[in-house]
């Protein structure tokens, strides 16, 4: 009786070590779904001349409690944030304004948090003109480390989107300083990568500023790399 008894309590408590060591596992990204990336939202419920109400869906995410909703008006940098347990959100945005978004997944076990990507939308109004998205950058990554080629170069590249499709021109800034101050190279529509002189051991920073026909801007943010 004694050795069931005994055996009965250490399955019991390896079940639990086994339990609590699951459950503190960190969260993973959840993928974005609606509003869909550079795009127009024209889905939101009316709540006014100003403003309109939109949903937001992602995917859910392994180990994960609840999801913060983090949501960016390009243009003055106001930030709204919920927190949901579902893979659904609403917030109140303003009409014809910019914005972008991303979810943060969270675990109450666990105090690391992560972050999705972060998309681009405009809020669908009355503006009949639109500012390019901010570039997203596509390599090298931020905070990457990378080598060089025979040639000590390294290629910057991008991509970039606009409702109107009226990009006219690419200014690309790389430095290493930051903010970047060097404007290196104005570039035409159709090219979207530049290679770069660069020196090992050595810390760069770059941006890439998107420019209309109108002359509205978008700048991607600063993004760093080091070449080993």
């Amino acid at each position: 009786m004694i050795r069931s008894l005994s055996l009965g309590i250490c399955l019991g408590i390896a079940f639990m070590g086994c339990k609590k060591k699951s459950d503190s596992k960190p969260p993973e990204a959840v993928q974005l779904i609606f509003p869909n990336q550079n795009s127009e939202c024209t889905t939101g419920q009316s709540l006014g001349k100003e403003t309109s109400q939109v949903e937001f869906n992602w995917s859910a995410a392994n180990n994960t409690k609840t999801y913060e909703l983090r949501v960016t008006n390009t243009t003055s940098g106001a930030v709204q944030t919920i927190v949901s347990s579902n893979t659904t959100a609403k917030l109140p945005l303003a009409k014809g304004e910019q914005f972008s978004w991303l979810v943060r997944s969270r675990n109450s076990e666990v105090e690391q948090t992560v972050s999705s990507e972060i998309w681009n939308f405009y809020n669908a109004g009355s503006r009949t003109t639109f500012a390019p998205f901010p570039a997203t950058i596509v390599s090298p990554a931020s905070s990457e480390n990378v080598f060089k080629d025979i040639n000590n170069e390294v290629t910057l590249s991008w991509s970039a989107s606009d409702l109107d499709e009226d990009i006219v021109r690419y200014d690309v800034y790389f430095s290493v300083e930051t903010p970047p101050v060097d404007l290196i190279r104005a570039l035409q529509p159709a090219i979207k990568s530049i290679k770069v002189s660069v020196t090992s051991d050595t810390m760069y920073y770059w941006s890439v500023v998107v420019i209309d026909a109108e002359g509205n801007k978008s700048n991607s943010g600063i993004y760093n790399f080091k070449v080993l």
